[in-house]
């Protein structure tokens, strides 16, 4: 079931929003050489529990920490540790998810950690682009898998792959929500998209192929080639006349 959020409901997944924007503000300096992930992780927790709200991660279906970091050939729910370390060179993603009064908030960045290589450089700007792409043609009508499409295109168009298995999401008073946001997908398919729709859009890509791996841990999620991948999301509330990006 999709939902449309009445405009208390709004209010609250902005102010979960805000505490979101106001992390990345922060983050962002942490993302240096010889930083550990565990540090970054309890940065986050700091932050969240200054604004007083709730990490929407931490102990979701058993995730063991308030953010997920992902480095280089990770894709999606690399578990932060005190012995992993960014070093010169990585590119690192920062997932966040904040629970505030029970309306959540999801957004991701992914940061150039000192002297970076072209094609690091190239797959970090092409995630962003893709979610640009992408949300440019939100707005009532429209139906979802044009969105999906615009990511799988100019992924794609960049010699960029998608990895099949994860998606965006509606998102409101849980943290995953119908309908899923493909990031790939056909024209004029899925779901039309009403005012007052929040959905998490966030484009991953990767290099040398779609497939990917999932360790041990039974979360992290890496390129099964070993090549980089990239990821850019945020939350975005469908308008009258368009959209707004809430975590932004």
């Amino acid at each position: 079931m999709i939902f449309i959020r009445k405009e208390h409901e709004i209010n609250l997944i902005k102010k979960a929003s805000l505490i979101t924007k106001k992390i990345f503000e922060e983050i962002k300096f942490f993302c240096i050489p010889n930083m550990s992930t565990l540090k970054i992780s309890e940065k986050v927790a700091e932050i969240i529990k200054k604004f007083n709200a709730k990490s929407a991660f931490l102990g979701y279906n058993g995730f063991p920490e308030v953010v997920c970091i992902s480095i280089n050939d990770t894709v999606i729910h690399g578990i932060p540790k005190n012995n992993i370390y960014l070093k010169d060179g990585d590119i690192v993603s920062i997932d966040v998810g904040v629970n505030f009064n029970g309306y959540f908030s999801d957004a991701c960045r992914t940061y150039l950690v000192g002297n970076v290589k072209d094609n690091a450089k190239k797959i970090v700007k092409v995630s962003e682009e893709c979610f640009f792409k992408a949300v440019s043609l939100i707005k009532p009508g429209v139906h979802l898998g044009d969105i999906s499409y615009a990511i799988e295109e100019h992924a794609t168009k960049n010699g960029f792959f998608i990895p099949r298995e994860f998606a965006g999401h509606g998102i409101g008073n849980h943290l995953h929500e119908d309908p899923f946001v493909f990031n790939y997908g056909f024209k004029n398919t899925g779901p039309i998209l009403l005012e007052g729709m929040c959905l998490a859009i966030e484009p991953m890509i990767m290099e040398g192929g779609e497939d990917v791996k999932i360790l041990e841990d039974g979360w992290t999620v890496k390129t099964k080639n070993g090549k980089l991948s990239s990821h850019y999301e945020n939350t975005v509330l469908v308008t009258s006349n368009g959209c707004e990006i809430l975590t932004l």
